[in-house]
């Protein structure tokens, strides 16, 4: 039965004629866009030559086979589109992941990039495929792999000097398939279409998955091609007679479906997802979907571009749950961080959002909603802009460390699923409290105005300098402000950009920059994507140190 919150609608102070509101506002559609300019760069994958070279192969980009699978006028979250920014790689990294709704299932979908070194498994591709199957297995999703790619990217960096350090070995490799086939042995379904070469390694994404559809003269799957077959074997073989569609749908058996052109194979895609009887045990919406009383388009002005402004994150929550509605919890206690109940298009929330430095009433408070969340089976938001745990000898009598690990156990052990969005600043153990992405996020999200680093840059530069002049007390030596001085500039220069959302994006350690005015949509979405898995709050937690 759907129902109403009974929360009464937030109120907000903010000035949208401000001149600080506009400013804020100015430089966040700046932000914005540079980011679509970069998305608009990740979608021409490997430029206009190579787009053109496929379509004259009758092939589509991988975003227009997406667009014709998924159900007219649905949506679909791509997850971390700028992969690669600021690298020597293609941004995107030569594959598309995302979620979309399929004969109306909603499937977590991968596609190689063929325009993008054919599709080659480029190290951001190896970690957005990672991703995907790590979405598809914490979400119970069906999982949808469209192949055209000629295998790992080998190609091999040389500096001309010494050995480089390795932290990796091929002997280490295969999880992704390992991964692949745990989906099928917890009955989440795996479909693959073959769009082209699946050579190699490659071959064994239709090889392990449940279904397998091909296209006609246009799909090959091989363990070697016919170069590798000449020179191991000395056989003569072209790439049909060696592992083409037709090969695979009559005679090995290893293609179950046969498709004449691409859209005969996006036709069977949806058949096979719709025969799947796939249910969501989780309910559909339970409260009245309202759209906000405060305007979410304010969400543009809310935050500094230096994060240097206080925000209050009612103001945030107010732009983004149903009706404004908002059900503060302990609202007098811990004022440092904000609690509360709330729904997004329908669905039951408990956010936490972060109203200055985490201190030790403020950490057992979040302690104490997060159990309370886990206890009644509620998802959790987490709104980062946080700069960390307070520190100083009163605080330390208090008890931060343990009434911080207190918080950071009921992060770990919670078993609801948790959505972080960052809007601000995103520092030490204040990202590991807050549920960042190691916390087992169901999904993170950047704004463009977030940072992300071990401590604010002055603060990293402000600690190297001391470290420094302690060095040359020691030794005795005479203190060189001047050159001290420099280095300080430039090792704050450099942790500024390093903590940007595009470089924190870039690396694939959240699922991608969004606009703040998206936020309610995004987060609806995922809200209906945890909830094709049972949510369950934890049974048990870890030792509290009280």
């Amino acid at each position: 039965m759907v129902r109403t919150l009974l929360a009464p609608p937030l109120s907000s102070s903010v000035d949208a004629g401000s001149p600080q509101f506009v400013e804020n506002r100015d430089d966040m559609l700046e932000q914005l866009a540079e980011i679509d300019a970069l998305l608009d760069h990740a979608e021409a994958g490997g430029g206009p030559e190579r787009m053109d070279r496929l379509r004259q192969r009758g092939k589509m980009p991988i975003r227009e086979r997406i667009a014709n699978t998924i159900d007219p006028d649905s949506p679909f979250l791509e997850i971390s589109p700028l992969a690669g920014y600021d690298s020597d790689y293609t941004i995107g990294g030569g594959m598309v992941i995302g979620i979309g709704v399929i004969a109306g299932v909603e499937c977590v979908i991968l596609g190689n990039d063929p325009s993008v070194l054919g599709g080659a498994l480029t190290p951001y591709a190896a970690k957005k495929w990672q991703r995907a199957l790590e979405m598809s297995r914490d979400n119970r999703m069906p999982y949808v792999s469209f192949v055209e790619s000629a295998g790992a990217d080998l190609r091999v960096e040389t500096d001309g000097g010494g050995r480089r350090a390795e932290t990796t070995h091929f002997a280490e490799s295969g999880r992704f398939f390992y991964e692949m086939i745990e989906l099928s042995k917890m009955r989440i379904p795996t479909v693959c279409v073959v769009f082209g070469s699946s050579t190699a390694g490659g071959a064994y994404q239709p090889g392990m998955s449940d279904y397998t559809i091909m296209v006609k003269e246009q799909s090959k799957m091989f363990l070697a091609g016919p170069p590798l077959v000449k020179m191991a074997t000395g056989e003569e073989s072209d790439d049909e007679t060696l592992g083409g569609a037709q090969l695979h749908a009559e005679v090995s058996g290893s293609g179950d479906y046969f498709a004449e052109d691409e859209m005969d194979a996006i036709r069977l895609c949806r058949e096979v997802v719709s025969h799947l009887n796939w249910r969501k045990p989780a309910p559909q919406p339970r409260f009245d979907i309202e759209e906000p009383v405060l305007d979410p388009e304010e969400l543009l002005g809310l935050v500094s571009r230096d994060l240097r402004q206080p925000v209050d994150i009612r103001d945030v929550v107010g732009r983004v749950v149903d009706g404004s509605r908002f059900e503060e919890f302990k609202p007098r206690w811990g004022p440092s961080i904000v609690c509360g109940f709330a729904s997004i298009h329908g669905y039951p929330v408990g956010i936490l959002g972060n109203n200055g430095v985490l201190y030790p009433d403020s950490s057992q408070k979040a302690a104490h909603f997060i159990q309370l969340a886990n206890q009644i089976d509620v998802p959790l938001w987490f709104i980062q802009n946080i700069t960390g745990f307070m520190v100083g000898r009163d605080f330390e009598a208090d008890g931060i460390i343990k009434k911080g690990s207190q918080m950071i156990n009921a992060v770990s052990n919670s078993e609801v699923p948790h959505l972080t969005v960052t809007i601000g600043s995103s520092y030490g153990a204040g990202t590991y409290g807050m549920s960042g992405r190691a916390f087992n996020n169901r999904f993170t999200f950047l704004w463009p105005t977030a940072k992300i680093a071990v401590m604010g840059p002055k603060q990293i530069a402000g600690v190297m300098s001391q470290v420094r002049r302690g060095q040359a007390a020691r030794k005795g030596e005479a203190f060189d402000e001047e050159e001290d001085a420099r280095i300080v500039a430039a090792v704050e220069a450099t942790q500024e950009a390093g903590s940007l959302a595009l470089r924190a994006t870039g690396a694939i350690s959240d699922d991608g920059i969004i606009d703040p005015r998206d936020t309610r949509n995004v987060l609806g979405m995922c809200l209906s994507y945890v909830g094709n898995r049972a949510i369950e709050g934890a049974v048990g937690y870890g030792v509290f140190r009280l």
